[in-house]
């Protein structure tokens, strides 16, 4: 892999872990407005399945991107 390809891999992986963060947060958002003073404490099923999606590539993404960072620091990329 050469190093602008190392890097163009880095920069996806970080943008990976953006996009999950504002999907977590659009998600949470969503889900908030379920509960009281706007929502009746009953969140739908599709609110919540979002929102349990959204964590879960956020924990892949930053998975990922951890490894990155950690081959990077250990000088293997």
């Amino acid at each position: 892999m050469t190093p602008e390809q190392a890097r163009a891999e880095e920069t996806r992986a970080m943008e990976r872990t953006l996009n999950a963060m504002k999907q977590v947060q659009t998600a949470f958002a969503a889900l908030q407005s379920h509960y009281p003073p706007n929502g009746g404490g009953k969140p739908s099923q599709i609110a919540l399945q979002t929102f349990d999606a959204a964590l879960e590539e956020l924990e892949n993404a930053q998975a990922d991107f951890d490894t990155l960072l950690g081959d990077l620091l250990d000088g293997n990329r």
